[in-house]
């Protein structure tokens, strides 16, 4: 079984590529989906982020409202920095067990898989060692802001200062790209994105076998 970690920055499209390598036979999980459903109430992990971040953040069913979460973590303090650390220390070590449970679990059924999960901050979180490959997705910063103002129905200079904002917890590309095994350029269309995830896969799909 092969261990493959997707990341990529803010709106590069990881998601797209995710969606494609699982139409290819690909298992894939997205860590954001594994925080959420850690974020729900009665979990230890919501406790902890209520505990810290103030009963504001909630909607009035007691869920987390994640956009109000989100401002919280990113808007700065009066010392000038964000809680968004804060807040990851809480959340990343329980993501990275249980995406490493999913994977183990998807080997222990097909020896011969290929197991991948998305997730922007991979090498911020210290994770890198989980998987046996890297793959990073990159775009023009110009294509993320449009993305991001299509993505939430906001005007291009809302998008901006957004993903300026969330871009500044995480790695430039050119580190992701210097880390990665493998590299997809998103700044085409779907067809030449397509193109390079097929490559991509059959040479996954060669490791993964040889590693069963």
């Amino acid at each position: 079984m092969l261990k493959v970690g997707l990341t990529g920055g803010i709106a590069s499209g990881k998601s797209v590529v995710g969606e494609m390598l699982a139409g290819l036979g690909a298992h894939v999980i997205q860590a954001d989906r594994i925080a959420h459903q850690l974020m729900q109430p009665g979990e230890a992990v919501y406790a902890e982020v209520v505990r810290h971040f103030g009963t504001g953040i909630l909607n009035p069913d007691g869920r987390v409202d994640r956009g109000r979460l989100a401002e919280a973590a990113f808007t700065q303090s009066s010392e000038g920095h964000s809680r968004i650390e804060e807040l990851n220390q809480i959340v990343h070590p329980a993501v990275l067990r249980e995406q490493e449970a999913w994977m183990n679990e998807i080997g222990r059924r097909d020896p011969a898989a290929i197991a991948v999960v998305e997730a922007a901050l991979i090498l911020e979180a210290g994770a890198a060692h989980q998987f046996d490959r890297l793959v990073a997705v990159t775009c023009r910063p110009q294509q993320r802001m449009r993305r991001w103002a299509r993505r939430l129905h906001v005007d291009e200079e809302s998008a901006r200062r957004e993903v300026d904002r969330r871009s500044a917890a995480q790695l430039p590309d050119e580190e992701k790209i210097r880390a990665a095994d493998y590299v997809i350029d998103n700044s085409g269309g779907l067809e030449e994105t397509q193109k390079q995830v097929k490559e991509l896969f059959v040479k996954l799909q060669r490791e993964a076998v040889a590693q069963s």
